[in-house]
Order: C-alpha cells, then structure tokens, then sequence
C-alpha cells in the first residue's frame, strides 16, 4: 500500500520533541528544562550532560555581567555624555567616559543572537533529556559522550562541517545585515552630530529619502532613475555585442578563430582597475585623447568626457563595454557550441533564412541558458562600484548635492557614510537598493523559460 505524504511525515518526524518532554517526560526531564544536562547524568550520560550544563553556567555568567544591561539599553542606546571632571589630587581636568549608542546598538544585537543561539541549545538538551528517558526505560543502548564525537566523524559529519561556515555565516553576514538595518531607524549621522550619542527615530530617514520635496530625496530618485537606466543599458549592450561578436567569430567561415578570441579576451587579463584609471587618465580634459585631437584640428576645445552629465553617462557606458563584453563572448561561445547541430539541418532543410534561424533557434537557446547569468549580470550592475568610481567617481556633482549625475547607488552609499558620515541614510540607501534588485530579479526570473521550464529546451 503507498504511504500519503502525512504519513511519510509522520515516519520520519523526530520523536523527541520539547512538547512530547512537557507532556510524556518524568520529572527529572522536566527538571532538564531548569538544569541543563540533568536528564542526561541521571542516565549516565556525564560527558553530554555536563557539556550542557556548561553552556548555561556560561550563559547565564554572561547575561549577568553584560547582557541584561546590554538588554536594558537597547532601547534608549545611551543617555550618559562625556563629561570633564576636576582632579583634586592632579589639579587637571579628566574626561569621564559617557555612553556610545554605537557599542550599545552592536551589542544589543549580539545579546539577542546569543540568546537565540542558547535556546536552540536549549531544545537540543531538553530533547536529548527526554530521549535518554525514552530509550532508558526500552532497554537500548545510550551513546556515551566518546561514541557522540565518534558520530560526528560519522553520520553526523555534515553537522561538523557545516558547524564553521553557519558560524561564519551569522557573525559575518547576518549580524552585520542586522546591524545596518537597525541603523537605518537611527539618527547617526554627522549631519546633526549624532556620532557619539544617537536615538531611534523610526521611519523618519525612510520618510526623508522618498521625500521628493527634500534635496536627499529628489537625489535619491534622480541617482534611482539612472542607476537603473545604467543597469538596463549595461546588461543589454553588453549581452547584444557580447552575441553579435560571439556569433561572428563562430561561424564556420571565420578563420583563426582562437587569435579573434584571444584578442578580445585579453582584456580580462588586464586588472580592471588598471584599464579603468588608464581610461580615466586618457580621457581628462588634458589627457592623451583630448590633446590628440587638439593638435590635429579636430576639434576646438577639449572634450567634457567627465565634467558634462550627458558626456559622462555616455563614456562610463561605452567603457563598460569593453569591461564585459569579453565575458559575455565566453558564455554565448560556450553555448553556441553546444546548440545541437540538427537543429539547423532542419532548419536549413525547411528552407529558413539566417535571420530565422537566429530567432527561432539560437535567440531561444542561448536566453533561456543565459537568463539567470543575464539577471545575476544586472544585479552586478546596479552595484557596479568599481566601473563608476574609478572612471568618473560619479562625477559631475552639482554644488551643494552629495550625489554625482553619473553616481549609482551603491557609490551615493559610499559617499554618504565614507565621505560624508551619513550613516543612517547610508543604511536606507542598502535597504533601498536590496528591495530594489529582489523585486527585479523575481519579477524578471518567475517570468522566463529559465524558471517555468526547468526540465529542459526544446
């Protein structure tokens, strides 16, 4: 008889639980929720049991001396200001040290991520209590705390070495996300020197950025407006050339088809910052291009590659291209030699043209091979740091505005908080672009071939 999915669930769902210890465990179990570890050295389980137990001494060591007043001030993030006292004995002034909201927010945060990393420890004991109850009173083995190790060279090697990269994972990646947001509802910022002692203010820094009547806000829609109208441009001009060079180059007419590729890959060997400054230096009004055609009487004054908006967008654009294009020749190379042959023996056999060919057979194949690569592509885009600060350094910036015409961003970000000590609508402008480039690459994925036929092209 075939097993529903309920049942399969219920085969293989873990008998021991914190409900079934609440509600079927004996009193020394139930106890283990108090005393960590209890249930396992009442059935001679020392080595585990005291392990558990050890991990809420030290937990309950830290919450005393440093995690309920970190607790306790993540709410007001401090009040306390510096203060200079007279020293009777020295005759000098000292300084006292106040509170920094800075600290007090980081270790807020990480009080909580303790917390709910030792209730996850927690479980784990009262689960492990009440199956050492459980396989007490059956009469079966009980793993002693040399046989647990043994196990995790074992069956449970994937929890060894997946114990390193989560604990990376949550103190590299997750706190600090967390961290960031936080800030966001914050007035830390040098705007009104709020570096040392700062308050939650909410949603007002959200309020301010999407405010088009505020100069922040109309910045923020304006730097929106071309971060994605450069992201657009970039991924489509790049794949479309990057195609064209790649087709060109792997017809079978085409001689010496390594030299062709090797000449135009050859820039990815180049470091990219290398050929950006080089570009930016060759293309200032005094650089190398400019005074060429100076001195041949093309033109009548220097060129305002960088200094004029229009100029500027269009230059950073055209550079682009020769960044990554080179990379787009090598997916549509790899892809076009493994579009199946028979394809266009049938195509040719129906009598369709090179142009039909194109769109009814390589157009289709290499889109939807290339879709999740053309969306990962424009996500790089929109945080296409290096292209933008590098060549332009988001240049032209009008007078009395933080961002440049040709800032994405992810450089109106940097500017902000670097340059600027901005932090809190630093952190608005990262939650922005997030939401940003998750709404376009979902919209942009669920809605293609890529994703509504997994199983293959045909």
């Amino acid at each position: 008889m075939k097993k529903t999915g309920s049942g399969r669930k219920k085969e293989f769902a873990n008998p021991y639980t914190v409900t079934k210890a609440v509600t079927k465990g004996n009193i020394i179990t139930k106890l283990s929720m108090l005393v960590m570890g209890l249930g396992n050295i009442a059935h001679k389980q020392i080595g585990k049991g005291i392990a558990f137990l050890a991990v809420e001494a030290a937990y309950i060591w830290f919450m005393v001396t440093s995690g309920i007043y970190n607790l306790k001030m993540l709410p007001s993030l401090g009040w306390r200001e510096q203060e200079k006292v007279w020293n009777e004995k020295k005759s000098i002034y000292e300084y006292v040290a106040g509170d920094q909201s800075l600290l007090l927010l980081l270790y807020g945060i990480a009080t909580i991520f303790v917390t709910l990393a030792f209730i996850m420890v927690w479980r784990g004991a009262v689960k492990s209590s009440y199956e050492a109850e459980v396989l007490a009173k059956e009469g079966r083995h009980l793993n002693t705390f040399k046989e647990d190790i043994k196990s995790l060279f074992n069956q449970n090697l994937y929890r060894l070495l997946l114990a390193a990269p989560i604990g990376g994972v949550l103190v590299f990646t997750i706190l600090p996300l967390i961290f960031m947001i936080c800030m966001a509802f914050t007035n830390y910022s040098k705007l009104d020197e709020h570096l040392v002692l700062f308050d939650w203010v909410g949603l007002e820094n959200f309020a301010k950025i999407l405010n088009f009547g505020d100069s922040i806000g109309r910045q923020f829609y304006s730097v929106l407006g071309w971060t994605l109208t450069w992201a657009v441009l970039a991924t489509a001009l790049n794949y479309i050339f990057g195609m064209i060079l790649g087709i060109v180059i792997n017809r079978k007419e085409t001689k010496g088809k390594a030299f062709w590729r090797f000449c135009f890959v050859l820039s990815i060997a180049v470091p990219q910052f290398v050929s950006l400054l080089i570009m930016r230096s060759m293309l200032q009004t005094t650089g190398i291009v400019n005074t060429l055609l100076l001195k041949y009487g093309l033109i009548d004054q220097a060129l305002p590659f960088f200094s004029n908006a229009t100029w500027a967008r269009a230059t950073v654009i055209i550079i682009n291209l020769w960044v990554g294009i080179p990379y787009t020749l090598l997916q549509v190379t790899g892809i076009l030699q493994n579009i199946p042959g028979e394809l266009y023996e049938a195509a040719k056999i129906d009598g369709a043209n090179a142009i039909q060919t194109f769109f009814k057979i390589t157009l289709p194949y290499m889109l939807f091979v290339m879709t999740p690569y053309l969306i990962t592509q424009f996500t790089g885009n929109v945080n296409n740091f290096n292209v933008i600060f590098l060549l332009s350094g988001g240049n032209p910036t009008g007078v009395g505005d933080t961002a440049g015409k040709t800032d994405l961003l992810v450089t109106w970000l940097y500017k902000l908080t670097i340059d600027k000590n901005y932090y809190n609508l630093g952190a608005v402008i990262g939650i922005m672009t997030f939401v940003v480039l998750a709404i376009v690459a979902l919209l942009t994925y669920r809605n293609t071939a890529s994703y509504k036929d997994e199983e293959g092209f045909m």
